[in-house]
């Protein structure tokens, strides 16, 4: 008796070696994954600029690393409710600092890096986390840094803007390999059929996109690990458990066979680092 429908996941016709540079951008679920990918020896960069949500940030991010670019004053934003921090609109808020000055320096410093990181990249991994937008002053913001809201406008975007986003710095690199994945994460604040209307644009957005591979995080777990035994206690992110069997996933479908056991190991070392105590 079956008692799920798994989802399959088909061998890339590539690996993902240790020795590729891996890039990776987008929403929290890049963050769990790139965690991982760290911890089992990939050579990757993860969110730079923190969590990004939507393809229009995304493609802004790229932007900024394509370019000869610094952040400067005129980038520096007051956050708002009291916040006494300063970040930009292109980042998440994580970012944030007590003064302008100490916002650039560390902004400008993990650019700099990302960007000499960006152009050595073998493989980028996109992970779309919603089609809705906050816009200011006609641009897409990353994060709306707790101001006023009628600061902003708010929109969804169409499958084939989400598309061009992409598709437009995927052709400016055909060196990279792209790789896109939909964040399984639920965006829950409009409600469950806004959050499917948005998935479904994100995944149709990913269906177009040319000479891109697909992996199904967002299929494997409400597909395969249809359970709320899955879910975090927030009932919208996913747990530890169903984030290891994703990874599972994404090692049969991307890793070199012949570099399992190194990962393994890699692993091993990794939860062991975590758990040595602290000498004072």
């Amino acid at each position: 008796m079956k008692l799920y429908t798994p989802v399959t996941c088909e061998k890339a016709d590539r690996p993902l070696s240790l020795s590729d540079s891996v890039f990776m951008l987008g929403s929290c679920f890049a963050d769990e994954i790139g965690r991982k990918m760290q911890a089992a020896g990939f050579d990757v960069c993860v969110n730079p600029f923190g969590t990004l949500y939507n393809a229009s940030s995304i493609r802004s991010a790229m932007d900024r690393l394509d370019s000869d670019t610094l952040f400067t004053e005129d980038d520096c934003v007051e956050m708002g409710a009291g916040a006494g921090r300063i970040c930009s609109f292109e980042h998440h808020s994580s970012f944030s600092r007590p003064s302008a000055g100490e916002f650039l320096q560390n902004a400008n410093a993990r650019l700099l890096e990302a960007r000499g990181f960006w152009k050595k990249a073998d493989a980028v991994i996109l992970t779309l986390g919603t089609a809705r937008i906050w816009c200011r002053d006609g641009r897409t913001v990353s994060n709306c840094l707790k101001r006023p809201s009628y600061e902003f406008t708010r929109r969804i975007m169409e499958s084939e803007e989400i598309a061009l986003a992409l598709q437009e710095v995927m052709d400016r690199h055909p060196e990279k390999r792209f790789i896109l994945t939909v964040s399984p994460v639920r965006h829950l604040g409009d409600g469950a059929h806004a959050n499917s209307v948005s998935k479904a644009r994100l995944l149709l957005a990913a269906d177009m996109c040319r000479g891109a591979e697909y992996f199904p995080a967002f299929e494997i777990l409400n597909d395969e690990l249809r359970d709320y035994r899955f879910y975090a206690d927030d009932l919208v992110h996913p747990s530890s458990s169903a984030i290891a069997v994703i990874w599972e996933r994404f090692l049969e479908t991307f890793a070199a066979t012949d570099e399992l056991d190194r990962i393994a190991a890699n692993e091993k070392t990794a939860r062991r680092e975590a758990h040595r105590p602290v000498l004072r």
